[in-house]
């Protein structure tokens, strides 16, 4: 029998995530993505006041907690028939913007960026030679001989003391890694900005939330009012504070995360060639326009539009109707669930259902007993579009902005081609996902200041409403109602679905993006996107140190806290919240 390959946990993500890939030889043949704990939030939330949804949903991750607030307040709005003012659309799309920047440099630096640089390589560099090459990439000021030996002195007195710390635990001196000690010695210096960079970014949050993680969100608008002389409203004081984190985001992504991408993927274009699997796209559009007379609601309005792309068919987008049932289905063949019509069966998500089915084998796989693939093999189900499995995200979202001939996006996209020097099939891969990621925080950050120039002017015209009161009281809904909402979470397109019966949540499904990603093959035994990606071109040099398993999966940027969440064994409570 050929050898299993067996990774668990993947590092360097949030949330719990198992990768087995079956080998011929030293290439993977088959691959197979787990989610190893279960997600409960649809049964915590039935029962409930609609217009706390948010402050429930939110709590599916401890990371991306803003876009599953956005999500479900927007769901709750499309049930009732609500609207909300031109500021909340500006503020929502300035708080959605921020996530996307912080997330993505975070998920670079701090999670990806390790698996093509060697942090032990750079204790060999030359600090002048590194001076020249990051001052030939960007103007970027923090980039003088002596700060990168400073940098180099700090890094070597924790391999010194045996204390690597954060970059402990990885494969370093493996063959796999390409980049000069120079390049290495830049790049964990920058890691080390972006951490301190991170700090200051995220109170934008907290001035239009009020905190951050976890901010503050209203059904029909947003809960901070705008009073230019109050202490205690969005005021100008605040308003000036949020047009310099903006600056400082736009710098920061112009001249050090968009050159350091570039200069890494240089020394690795067979990444280039390897990763890709389904070919299918999806997105579901975001950003709607806050323009006077605009249908917020209108997918036409939106930045972002949704679309669908099929076996890399630039020349044809897909239209995409999330509320569709004949184009949006769960499955649970592979999963730890059942459905009442059998476990073949595919439902949308209006008509979900959360049915634990974990079969008793003693709790999940171990490294020592191998999944068993031919049944379930993880808590997490298999959303289809048009019965295709889809891959959603940054690649995802660049390539339907591309394709819909957004001038921005096929500017930046071509140049940085060119600069590469690769054709437009090098975006179907493991490093085009990563490319893509960051040409779309370039394109988001240079948005957020059109927004905050909106926001801005409507201000000074006099306009500064931010909620909605139409519809608040329970005794105006209608008895029974669906909606959906959505949102382009940075990790991929995130939906949430809500039916309210008598003024309370009657059924609630979230379709997050690594269900979609990650999830695990559906009844026609379709890989999910995860899978098939490792199923293209992958050979391990070391199956005792697979980093080409982890370059791929960390491509996808993996959230598995949004897709599972704590049972015990048995299935018994482990937690009670009680609200008051």
């Amino acid at each position: 029998m050929s050898e299993r390959v067996v990774v668990d946990p993947i590092t360097r993500i949030e949330g719990h995530l198992r990768i087995e890939a079956q080998m011929d030889g030293n290439r993977i043949d088959q691959a197979y993505s787990s989610g190893t704990m279960v997600r409960g939030i649809e049964l915590i939330l039935q029962g409930r006041d609609p217009r706390d949804a948010w402050a429930f949903a939110q709590r599916i991750c401890g990371v991306c907690t803003l876009v599953h607030g956005i999500a479900s307040v927007r769901a709750v709005e499309d049930a009732l028939d609500y609207t909300i003012p031109p500021n909340a659309q500006l503020v929502r799309n300035l708080m959605i913007a921020a996530q996307y920047v912080h997330d993505h440099v975070m998920h670079f630096y701090h999670l990806h960026a390790l698996d093509w640089v060697d942090v032990v390589s750079a204790l060999k560099a030359d600090p002048k030679a590194t001076a020249e090459l990051a001052q030939g990439l960007s103007k970027w000021p923090k980039a003088s001989e002596g700060y990168f030996a400073e940098t180099q002195q700090k890094l070597k007195r924790f391999v010194e003391a045996g204390q690597l710390g954060i970059f402990a635990k990885a494969y370093w001196g493996h063959p796999a890694y390409k980049l000069p000690p120079e390049a290495n010695l830049m790049a964990v210096s920058h890691y080390l900005e972006a951490l301190e960079w991170q700090r200051d970014v995220v109170k934008l949050h907290a001035i239009f939330g009020g905190k951050n993680p976890h901010p503050m969100f209203l059904v029909g608008g947003v809960p901070n009012p705008i009073d230019l002389n109050s202490d205690s409203a969005i005021n100008a004081s605040q308003l000036a504070v949020v047009q310099n984190i903006i600056n400082r985001m736009r710098t920061f992504v112009d001249q050090v995360y968009v050159p350091d991408t570039i200069a890494i993927a240089g020394f690795y274009k067979d990444w280039f060639q390897r990763g890709e699997g389904l070919g299918n796209f999806l997105v579901v559009g975001d950003f709607p326009s806050a323009k006077p007379g605009t249908d917020l609601r209108d997918p036409g309005s939106w930045w972002i539009p949704p679309g669908a792309i099929l076996d890399r068919d630039l020349s044809t987008v897909h239209e995409v109707d999330m509320r569709d049932p004949g184009q949006v289905q769960e499955f649970v063949a592979h999963s730890w669930y059942d459905y009442e019509g059998g476990k073949n069966e595919g439902l949308h998500p209006w008509e979900g259902e959360t049915q634990l089915d974990y079969r008793g084998r003693g709790g999940p796989a171990t490294p020592y007993r191998q999944l068993n693939v031919d049944d379930g093999y993880s808590w997490m189900k298999s959303p289809r579009w048009r019965g295709k499995a889809m891959e959603v995200g940054p690649l995802a979202r660049v390539l339907v902005l591309y394709a819909k001939g957004d001038d921005a996006t096929r500017e930046l996209v071509d140049s940085t081609l060119s600069t590469l020097g690769v054709d437009k099939p090098a975006l179907f891969s493991t490093l085009g996902r990563t490319a893509a990621r960051t040409l779309e925080t370039k394109l988001i950050a240079d948005k957020m200041q059109d927004w905050y120039d909106d926001l801005i002017a409507n201000i000074r015209a006099g306009e500064t409403r931010t909620f909605n009161e139409q519809l608040w009281e329970p005794s105006s809904w209608p008895s029974e109602a669906q909606g959906v909402g959505f949102t382009e979470a940075p990790r991929g397109g995130l939906a949430h679905y809500v039916v309210i019966k008598d003024e309370k949540i009657d059924n609630y499904q979230a379709v997050v993006p690594s269900t979609w990603n990650a999830g695990p093959r559906d009844a026609q035994d379709q890989p999910g996107a995860y899978e098939a990606a490792l199923q293209d071109n992958h050979e391990l040099h070391d199956p005792q140190q697979p980093v080409e398993i982890l370059r791929t999966v960390h491509s996808f940027d993996p959230c598995i806290a949004c897709a599972v969440h704590l049972t015990d064994e048995s299935g018994e409570e482990m937690l009670s919240v009680k609200v008051t």
